[in-house]
């Protein structure tokens, strides 16, 4: 993908209007994560949504996921030789009503095979509301952009401990549905101790946005998630349920973590 002028980010989304409400209700906000295709994985997601989930993200799994660590990598290549696509994925949702945001989170080979335009089309159709693309930079989502914006997907960018400041507000101005703060440098995994500079980030770009914060990398119990949400809006977990999901869970299992991380926020 070319570097492309970035259109003006239009108004805020059904998503981040939904995150927004919430936030400002007092409510810190849980998102999990889960890779789509991977066993009867849309009855994880409904149970992860009744569980208290404010949006959930779908990993839509891809051969070469670079950002994620061996678990989920684990959980992508399973789900690759059960035979998910991203075709599969979007048809899998479109027989599931969540009653929460759903955000695709994937990379974007995925995307330039099947053409921006068709693929924004699809995920909007199939009930998706916002992206995540962790390997195209801010200056080349142009053409991406110019897709999922009139198709209503909202594309959430990341924002890492060393991102610069100019370049950190530039990140909360382009950003929709949420800010996704990276706790720590490196890939996803979970970890026994999150560190400060989590905490730094996420006072970093509240400081520079009303629109919500969320902080992932690591967060893998109810008490770090309690922790990286006490400087930002809330905490986004991947791993531990990706985890889970491999270790055979069932559904009720994993509605009970994602209740013991809801009820951790709850009382924070």
């Amino acid at each position: 993908m070319s570097p492309a002028a970035l259109p003006a980010p239009p108004a805020p989304g059904p998503m981040e209007a939904s995150l927004r409400a919430l936030r400002d209700g007092g409510r810190k906000l849980l998102v999990p994560y889960l890779t789509g295709g991977l066993g009867p994985w849309t009855e994880h997601l409904r149970a992860m949504a009744d569980a208290g989930a404010d949006a959930i993200e779908v990993g839509i799994p891809f051969s070469d996921p670079a950002m994620d660590g061996p678990v989920i990598q684990q959980a992508s290549e399973l789900a690759l030789r059960q035979g998910a696509t991203p075709g599969s994925v979007l048809d899998d949702l479109r027989g599931v009503d969540a009653g929460v945001p759903l955000v695709a989170m994937t990379y974007y080979n995925l995307i330039f095979h099947m053409g921006e335009q068709r693929f924004a089309g699809e995920a909007a159709d199939a009930g998706i509301c916002g992206i995540v693309l962790p390997d195209v930079p801010m200056e080349e989502q142009g053409p991406w952009r110019a897709a999922a914006d009139p198709a209503g997907i909202e594309t959430v960018l990341m924002a890492g401990p060393i991102t610069p400041d100019d370049r950190l507000a530039r990140v909360c101005e382009q950003s929709r549905g949420y800010i996704y703060g990276v706790n720590l440098m490196g890939i996803t995994g979970e970890r026994a101790s999150l560190g400060e500079q989590g905490a730094i980030l996420a006072r970093r770009v509240k400081a520079l946005t009303d629109k919500p914060v969320l902080m992932g990398f690591g967060v893998s119990t109810p008490e770090q998630a309690v922790d990286v949400a006490a400087e930002s809006d809330g905490a986004i977990v991947g791993t531990a349920v990706v985890r889970r999901i491999l270790d055979g869970e069932t559904p009720e299992q994993l509605h009970a973590f994602v209740s013991s991380l809801r009820a951790a926020l709850d009382d924070s």
